[in-house]
This record gives structure tokens, C-alpha cells and sequence, in this order.
């Protein structure tokens, strides 16, 4: 933080306030403002270690008391509110009593030869947020989300995500025909068709799609998907909640690729 005193907001009306409300309350606010809200300490630390830093660290006022100093070298201007307001910031049942806003990455190009997630139509925050861990824990550094996903920066999606955005490349907003620029083989997942997954050799690298918690992948992707997958489910149920799905598949993949450099 900057070596000047922090600022004090003890007003409901003040402005930075305002905004940091719509921050933390708005899924979209963020593409407005520019910059997004992490709140809590995990999320925070999980930023500062892979070099991110924030335009501002706030703090609830009693925990600046007691727990500022530690936070001596985050970065950015330090802002300390009265616990009463922090409180009105946050969306959670039980707010955390810190938080970061950081400048929202510049929109990155498709890099067409990464491994790589599409993410088709989801709409649930804890869905993205969770394959967006798997993506970064199985190698797939590349995250596509076709239009009308759940917003990737959003407060939902950062806190299901666990700091898994700051070691990906994210790029959201876009068409299916942009598609048409990856290089490498694009996989669909499917509950009635395709090779099983326990059985199947899987290209690395390659693009895995997930689409729609109700609908699935839809046919503009599935019109360009050079193979389908599914995956055994010997208990019956019809279909895997699609989180629990991508990270299976994920898995396979990365199993598959390790498997192959082993053998040389």
C-alpha cells in the first residue's frame, strides 16, 4: 500500500462507496467500471501471488486496526470503512472483512494452439467458477465463454473460482464462429453419443466444450466439435451436473498427456 494514511469513508453517500456496492452486488459492474472487486483475504492473497496488484485495499475498520500491518505490501491506495458500511458492500450472508479492487485485465486474443475450455451458455456462477479450478489444476490455460455465459469476473464466479482466474487466459463475450481460429481439435461432451470416455485416445493438446446446465452444448458448437464423449455412469442417473462432468474429462485429458510423455 502507499505510504500516505489510508482514506476514511464514514458515509453512506460517498462515492467511491457507491461504486464499490455495484462492484460487489452487480454481476456486469464490472465491465463498466473497469476493474473488479475480490473480497476476502484468500482471494486476495491468491492475486498478490501471481503478481496482480490492486488500485485499492479496503478494509473494514476494525480489522485495519488490528490486522492492516499486514497487508503492508499489497500495493495500491489503502481504504478504510466503518464496519457498518463495509457491511452494506458486501453480497455474502457473512462479509468478509477485506477486500481488493484490481483493474480488469485488457480483453486477450485467442491463442489458437492452448489447451483450452469453452464454456457454452452456463449460467450458473458456481458451475463456472468451479471448471475455471479444474481448468487451471488439469493445464487447460485457455478459457473461452461464448456469449451469454455467466459473467467470468463476476463476485460469484471469483469466489467459486478460488483464485483459479489469475493463472488463466480468460476471454468471454464471444462468437461461435470465432472458434473457427483454434488449432486444435475440439471435444463435446454428450449424454446419449460419442465414444466413452475410459475408452477413448484424447488428442493433446485439445478444446473441450461444456454447454448449458439444462440444454447442453448447443449446435453451433456441436456443428463444430471433431469428436464426441461421454462418460459411463453405471448408476443410472441421466446426467452429471456438468462441473462434476468437466472436471472428469479434464482429468482424462491431463492423465492422457502425462501418459504419453512418459512413454516418450
Amino acid at each position: 500500500m502507499t505510504s500516505e494514511g489510508p482514506q476514511v469513508i464514514g458515509s453512506r453517500d460517498n462515492a467511491f462507496l457507491k461504486e464499490l456496492r455495484r462492484l460487489a452486488q452487480d454481476s456486469s459492474a464490472y465491465r463498466k467500471q473497469g476493474r473488479v472487486w475480490l473480497e476476502g483475504d484468500h482471494l486476495c492473497r491468491a492475486a498478490l501471488q501471481r503478481g496482480m496488484q490492486p488500485s485499492h485495499a479496503v478494509f473494514q475498520s476494525s480489522y485495519w486496526d488490528a490486522s492492516g500491518h499486514d497487508w503492508a505490501g499489497a500495493g495500491g491506495k489503502a481504504v478504510v470503512i466503518d464496519d457498518a458500511l463495509f457491511a452494506t458492500v458486501s453480497g455474502l450472508e457473512s462479509p468478509a472483512r477485506m477486500g481488493f479492487v484490481l483493474p480488469l485485465p485488457p480483453r486477450a486474443g485467442l491463442q489458437p494452439d492452448a489447451p483450452t475450455v469453452v464454456l457454452d451458455g452456463l449460467q450458473d456462477a458456481g458451475n463456472v467458477g468451479t471448471i475455471l479450478r479444474s481448468a487451471g489444476a488439469f493445464g487447460f490455460r485457455q478459457v473461452v465463454a461464448i456469449k451469454g455465459t455467466a459473467a467470468l469476473w463476476s463476485p460469484k464466479v471469483l469466489r467459486a473460482g478460488m483464485g483459479a482466474h489469475f493463472g488463466l487466459h480468460l476471454i468471454e463475450g464471444v462468437e461461435p464462429d470465432a472458434l473457427a481460429a483454434l488449432a486444435v481439435p475440439l471435444l463435446a461432451t454428450s449424454s446419449h453419443q460419442g465414444e466413452f470416455l475410459h475408452a477413448a485416445r484424447l488428442p493433446w493438446p485439445c478444446a473441450w466444450v461444456f454447454g448449458h446446465e439444462g440444454q447442453g452444448v448447443g449446435a453451433a458448437l456441436a456443428a463444430r466439435a471433431s469428436r464426441f464423449v461421454r462418460i459411463v455412469q453405471p448408476g443410472g442417473e441421466e446426467s452429471l451436473n456438468v462441473g462434476a462432468a468437466a472436471a472428469i474429462c479434464l482429468h482424462a485429458s491431463a492423465a492422457a498427456a502425462a501418459g504419453a510423455a512418459s512413454r516418450g
